[in-house]
């Protein structure tokens, strides 16, 4: 019988299974991959991260796999094995998981233009540079989701009853002006009874013309990209809906043009829809 914990607070509530491995999620993942539908098992497996946060290692393992291995990202690839290396840094696997950071970092800096004689560890450097802000920007994330949640709780603001200080001037035998401080008692107004206060003004109201039913709406045009060097579903849906599960609707708009949904040529024109 499965053990499980409850995790998470107010609206996002959810049932977290004790074992990274039993979670539904990640046994579909398990499933597809075997299927060969390797872009819907990395859709599992990311779901797996975002529940369960610092604890799924197997997932990033598997998500670093997919980057590397079939979608051909390396920089994605380096980020997901050092999650698994933070969350479980003795385990077996560690030493060949380090050695796939090595390979993706020398897979990336082949993929960026330089010249012929420039020396290969400026180029590595810039790969570590780039993975570092990236951690650096999932930590930023992390601290402002943090800090609206904190915005939510009222803070009380107390009622100052403490005397007001009013300055008060007065003239010398100089003719110069001298001011001093006197202690003025707090005034406290009540608010005027509602049949005392002015009746707000009266509203205008236009009448706007209304459209005329010859002219349709205005349809948009839909968006095209011309597919580049390593491309994928997954990072269109990224860069053009900020999320990496709409790979979905961008396949099914093109199944005319494309065989299954790792069947992208440089040179391909894809509709977004």
């Amino acid at each position: 019988m499965l053990a499980l914990l409850l995790g998470g607070c107010g609206d996002s509530d959810r049932f977290t299974y004790a074992n990274e491995t039993d979670e539904p999620n990640y046994r579909e993942g398990q499933s597809l991959l075997k299927s060969g539908r390797r872009q819907e098992a990395l859709t599992a497996f990311l779901k797996v991260i975002d529940r369960r946060r610092e604890d799924a290692p197997e997932s990033h393992l598997e998500v670093g796999l997919l980057y590397v291995q079939h979608i051909n990202d390396p920089l994605s690839a380096i980020y997901h094995f050092r999650k698994y290396l933070a969350q479980r840094p003795n385990s077996p696997q560690a030493p060949l998981v380090r050695q796939r950071i090595d390979a993706a970092i020398r897979e990336f800096a082949r993929t960026i233009p330089a010249q012929p004689l420039e020396n290969q560890a400026q180029r590595v450097d810039l790969v570590a540079a780039l993975d570092k802000l990236k951690q650096e920007n999932d930590t930023l994330k992390q601290q402002l989701a943090d800090a609206r949640a904190a915005r939510n709780i009222p803070v009380p603001i107390a009622e100052s009853s403490a005397p007001v200080s009013a300055p008060t001037a007065a003239t010398n035998s100089n003719n110069t002006i001298s001011f001093s401080v006197e202690t003025v008692p707090t005034v406290r107004t009540r608010s005027a009874p509602p049949a005392a206060r002015a009746s707000p003004p009266p509203t205008v109201t236009t009448t706007r013309p209304s459209p005329s039913p010859a002219s349709p709406p205005a349809t948009p045009a839909a968006r095209k990209h011309v597919i580049r060097p390593g491309d994928t579903l997954s990072k269109l849906a990224l860069q053009y809906y900020n999320n990496r599960a709409k790979w979905r609707d961008i396949y099914a708009a093109n199944k005319g043009v494309m065989k299954n949904e790792s069947d992208l040529k440089v040179g391909m024109e894809l509709k977004i829809p």
